[in-house]
């Protein structure tokens, strides 16, 4: 199998057993437009923004 190139995916992962939440990126234009996907930069931040958001769920629930 080959790798397709300029595309991936982060995986969010929660300690609580729910299933992980993956945001797939394509820093292809073209195939993007096509895909309706995200840029690698926009998945990132998107990733990093669910992580807070449950991190500060936890925080709240021990507070």
């Amino acid at each position: 199998m080959q790798a397709i190139p300029d595309c991936g995916s982060f995986e969010v992962c929660f300690q609580d057993g729910r299933p992980s939440q993956y945001f797939y990126w394509d820093d292809n234009p073209g195939r993007r437009s096509i895909t309706i996907g995200l840029s690698q930069e926009d998945a990132l931040n998107q990733a990093k923004e669910l992580t807070r958001t449950e991190r500060d769920k936890l925080i709240k629930a021990k507070g």
